[in-house]
């Protein structure tokens, strides 16, 4: 998951090919071994979830070389319009194993190692395939959060080579995906909050596919192939502990702090630049479940939470429109309670739990401030 380098990706293939060709692989010695690559989680968003790559290690014909199919250019044309919309291109690299521990050894990020037990022939067809996905438009693929990233073309040109869906998922399979992924974000809490709230209901069904690099390397231990472990006792190559980082913002302490701000404050200008906030996030959802490809974007009932029918609540209140300012109080905090009640069973009820708390505090309080006075007749 990183930027190319191209000098090198461009030298490792012009070994690679030098032999035959870029239609056909070196080929592999006896010693040769493959290998699945495991590594560690970072703190970049990019690195959140770690990453997989496959080794294809050659004492004989001496190169030592690592397929990642994680690679992206930030280079790229538009490339934050594309990576939103979802149709930013990935693709396929090699490096030299030497130059992949080293950057790891610098992010200070494990790496671990299970070799791959299968015949010398099936390795050579997994080589020549990744070699000529290298060599062909094959390389490109349009990133995918769930279904197609770093880990999930692992598996597919695994399970490819072995001519059978080997390897799948073999725990938390009666897990959500956002579960699955809401432990990830130690020491990251806005990173947290901010997937929570723009995922939709993809996240919501039970994560049955290897996405994760972790998950993978679970698998493939729990995974038989002609009656023998298909992989090799996990190694580990590179081990560090991940530190968690420390923020003096970026915890839940300065979110709890700005919530209680707004409730305590009772004032009607906060209120107004909170419900601001809450519908320009919501129409921001509306736009990007239309506009983007990324299905775990799509259907998004956070918009219940964070209402574009807001706006039109600040509009009627500048205004002095006492009547349908209560009015639209009233539906946006009918729509709060729905939401509250859908959230309840979800991974992130806990972490909206102060937002949905100071929403319908905010909303009470603008409905009490605009309710027509009844009259008393004596």
């Amino acid at each position: 998951m990183k930027t190319v380098m191209f000098k090198k990706t461009l030298f490792i293939l012009f070994f690679l090919s030098s032999f035959i060709g870029f239609s056909q692989s070196l080929p592999l010695s006896k010693d040769a071994k493959v290998s699945v690559l495991t590594c560690g989680l970072g703190n970049e968003s990019y690195s959140l979830f770690g990453h997989t790559g496959i080794r294809v290690s050659d004492p004989g014909n001496n190169f030592d070389v690592v397929y990642n199919y994680g690679t992206f250019d930030f280079r790229t044309p538009n490339f934050v319009m594309k990576f939103a919309k979802g149709d930013l291109q990935y693709f396929a690299t090699v490096h030299s194993f030497s130059d992949f521990l080293n950057e790891y050894t610098y992010e200070k990020r494990s790496i671990l190692e299970q070799e791959l037990l299968i015949s010398p022939e099936l390795k050579q067809q997994l080589f020549d395939k990744l070699n000529s996905v290298l060599a062909s438009d094959e390389r490109f693929y349009t990133y995918k959060f769930i279904d197609k990233n770093c880990t999930s073309m692992v598996v597919d040109v695994i399970n490819n080579t072995l001519k059978s869906n080997l390897i799948v998922k073999k725990e938390d399979t009666d897990k959500t995906y956002r579960t699955i992924l809401f432990p990830y974000f130690d020491g990251h809490f806005y990173d947290q909050l901010g997937t929570s709230i723009i995922f939709g209901t993809k996240v919501d069904q039970m994560g049955t596919r290897i996405f994760l690099p972790f998950e993978l390397k679970n698998s493939l231990e729990k995974t038989i192939f002609h009656n023998k472990p298909l992989s090799g006792k996990t190694k580990t190559l590179l081990e560090f502990k991940k530190e968690t980082p420390k923020s003096w913002w970026n915890n839940i302490y300065t979110y709890l702090l700005i919530l209680l701000f707004v409730i305590l404050a009772k004032d009607k200008i906060v209120d107004k630049i909170y419900f601001l906030i809450l519908s320009l996030i919501g129409i921001f959802f509306v736009i990007m479940g239309f506009y983007s490809f990324h299905q775990e974007l799509a259907m998004n009932y956070n918009v219940l939470l964070f209402s574009p029918l807001l706006l039109l609540l600040i509009l009627f209140s500048i205004f002095k429109n006492k009547k349908w300012t209560y009015r639209f109080s009233l539906i946006n905090f009918v729509l709060l309670v729905i939401y509250f009640l859908f959230l309840i069973n979800k991974a992130h009820f806990f972490i909206t739990l102060p937002l949905i708390i100071t929403s319908g505090v905010v909303l009470v309080r603008t409905a009490i401030r605009n309710k027509k006075p009844i009259p008393i007749i004596i």
